[in-house]
């Protein structure tokens, strides 16, 4: 018996997200399926984070045991053989039995994509959320820089789904400019379900002008749970990677 971990990207556009759902497409059962074609295996894998429907990854990790012997490099191969052509096995590392991709990461970047320009884009329409007229990055880098350290994310958290504690820590945040393209990234050691989209529309209400530096303040400092009504649609979103102490992936 062995462990695999394997680095994943896909585009969430079809999926209706990561983890498993008996009537929706996901990314879990399209990998689970690909392992189970290739092995003959039936095998529940575990991945570092449960995007939202509709949200991209760049590097998800998933683990599982398996008792079938290829080699890791024929191993991601032919299960990108399997996959549809919008998820694909980047790298596949043979870890400890006992490795757990969501316990054991020390932290996980997420990346919000606005395209700032006029008028509509063919290119970008899965990938950024638009928005037209003036947009202040500088005051987005100052709002989101706000939000680094440990703190209570309850004003940017959705439904919970049972009690749980709403303290995280963003151990960096940015955001940056190139052309029409707006970035806006943070890591953090974990994030509540739509933490980043809510952070990212509050942050980018600070930037159209809609809110000014101190009711965003206000707003993250209330302690009040969904306080952020706002959230930008899932296809700016990417989870662009998963790091652990000493990394067993690759460089690319």
């Amino acid at each position: 018996m062995r462990r695999l971990a394997l680095l994943l990207e896909y585009e969430g556009t079809r999926y209706s997200g990561f983890q498993y759902q008996k009537n929706a497409p996901s990314v879990q059962r399209e990998v689970e399926s690909a392992i189970q074609r290739l092995t003959g295996e039936q095998v529940r894998i575990a991945g570092a984070g449960r995007t939202d429907a509709g949200v991209h990854a760049a590097g998800q990790v998933v683990a599982f045991t398996t008792e079938a012997p290829y080699e890791c490099r024929s191993f991601a191969s032919a299960l990108n053989h399997f996959l549809p052509e919008d998820i694909a096995v980047r790298q596949a590392r043979e870890v400890p039995l006992g490795f757990d991709p969501r316990r054991h990461a020390r932290s996980r970047v997420y990346r919000y994509t606005v395209l700032n320009r006029e008028g509509r884009s063919a290119l970008w329409r899965r990938f950024a959320h638009t928005v037209y007229g003036l947009l202040d990055a500088e005051a987005m880098r100052v709002a989101l820089a706000m939000l680094e350290g440990q703190r209570d994310f309850a004003p940017f958290a959705g439904p919970l789904g049972g009690r749980r504690s709403t303290v995280r820590r963003l151990y960096r945040t940015a955001v940056w400019r190139e052309g029409e393209v707006v970035r806006l990234e943070v890591e953090g050691n974990a994030f509540l379900p739509q933490q980043v989209r809510r952070m990212a529309a509050a942050v980018l209400r600070v930037g159209t002008r809609q809110m000014s530096m101190e009711e965003f303040g206000a707003l993250a400092n209330g302690g009040r749970h969904g306080a952020c009504q706002w959230m930008l649609p899932p296809a700016g979103l990417c989870l662009v990677s998963v790091n652990y102490p000493g990394l067993f992936f690759e460089e690319t």
